[in-house]
Parts: C-alpha cells; sequence; structure tokens
C-alpha cells in the first residue's frame, strides 16, 4: 500500500468512526487523533499530536495535520503541517495566497513529513497505541 493511502487507512481506524479520541497507553504521552475541519475545497483534515504540558499550558509534542484526498485507487492522507511547541517549530508543506489558492510547495518538506509519519506511525505500533489494550476515549463522537 502507498503511505498516503496507509496513512488515511491507519487515521481512520484511530478515530474509529469519531471525530475525535485520545488514546492511552500506560508509559506514553497520550495521542490525541482529531478531526480540525476542512480546506474549502471539502477535503477533510486529520491532527494526530501528542501533548505534553508545560506551566500549565498544553503543548504539542508534535502535531501533524493531514490533508485528506479522494484518489481513484483509494483514500490518501498526505501529511501537510508540522508543529512542535517545545521547539517553536510550526511549518507548512504548502503556502496559500489570500483567496486560498495554492501557491507554493516545499519539496524537501513534504518528503521529510512523509518519512516522519511513516516512522511515527510504526513507533505507534509498536507502542501498542494501535492494540485493543490501549484506552481509547471519545470526545466527539
Amino acid at each position: 500500500m502507498k503511505p498516503y493511502q496507509a496513512f488515511a487507512t491507519e487515521l481512520n481506524h484511530l478515530l474509529n468512526g469519531a471525530h475525535a479520541v485520545r488514546i492511552t497507553v500506560s508509559g506514553y504521552m497520550p495521542l490525541s487523533v482529531e478531526e480540525i475541519g476542512s480546506r474549502g475545497d471539502g477535503h477533510r483534515l486529520v491532527s494526530l499530536c501528542h501533548y505534553g504540558e508545560q506551566n500549565g499550558d498544553l503543548m504539542r509534542d508534535p502535531d501533524i495535520v493531514f490533508l485528506f484526498h479522494n484518489l481513484p485507487d483509494g483514500i490518501a492522507a498526505e501529511p501537510v503541517s508540522f508543529r512542535n511547541d517545545y521547539l517553536g517549530l510550526s511549518q507548512d508543506v504548502y503556502r496559500y495566497n489570500q483567496t486560498g489558492r495554492r501557491t507554493h510547495v516545499v519539496p524537501l518538506l513534504k518528503q521529510d513529513l512523509k518519512e516522519f509519519a511513516e516512522s511515527w506511525f510504526a513507533n505507534l505500533k509498536d507502542q501498542d497505541f494501535f492494540a485493543s489494550t490501549a484506552v481509547r476515549e471519545i470526545l466527539s463522537s
């Protein structure tokens, strides 16, 4: 399966029909998976995030937003942004003009996010976030 199609399958598996869930596995930071809306063209945006806390504030460590696409051979979820609040880092693969039209792509970031997401999903599986023993709390259905 192609990486973006695998991301869509894995995100939909974690959401399991809900709009927002928190998944907890002992020994690891909770994982939040949330549909955060859609772009103007109707494509879903889903956030995958670990949250930490610093001085009472929630800190994303990290947060990747995935943009869902309907392709002829299935659904795909492309990582389009990365944020880590501890590092003060916020990166977007695409740039848009005032009308919301895509004007620029950052190819190196696009490749880096794909590779990071592949590694992160592998780690989440190894850490049992996909296991039936993970505690799932539905935050919004």
